[in-house]
């Protein structure tokens, strides 16, 4: 009986260390776009973090006023398009998500939104969505 013990005990000692382990945990994070006054620094923002951690998953959700970088035809204040910096960090996974209670209270036709981001029905909805049932972190800058 003490030899079968001792000949079990590794494989217990396995099992117990393979229901601990952990899966590689994914840097989860959703940005919350309410205003495009500052949306290039937020994209920069957004560039710098993918730099630092390139695994990351990135959500962009925005809503109101935000979402005026992800139209069609939309510069900054120096006259630079959002499009060419949201086509870049489109490339490297990062989801755009427009909120379609802005675009419907606004008047906006969908067919304005970039190419590049989806309409979810409620942008403070999809925030709450990724924060409470994906365990995303919230960020706005």
């Amino acid at each position: 009986m003490k030899l079968i013990r001792i000949l079990l005990l590794p494989l217990f000692l396995l099992m117990n260390m393979a229901a601990h382990a952990e899966a590689p945990r994914v840097e989860k994070v959703v940005y919350h776009f309410s205003d495009s006054s500052n949306a290039m620094g937020g994209l920069r923002n957004i560039r710098n973090h993918l730099d630092a951690s390139p695994k990351a998953q990135i959500v962009v959700v925005a809503l109101g006023a935000g979402i005026d970088f992800l139209l069609e035809g939309a510069m900054d204040k120096n006259g630079n398009p959002y499009e060419v910096t949201v086509q870049e960090l489109a490339a490297r996974k990062v989801q755009f998500r427009v909120c379609n209670n802005t675009l419907m209270g606004r008047n906006i036709a969908k067919e304005k939104v970039l190419p590049e981001a989806s309409i979810v029905p409620s942008g403070v909805a999809e925030i709450s969505r990724l924060q409470a049932l994906e365990g995303y972190a919230y960020i706005k800058p």
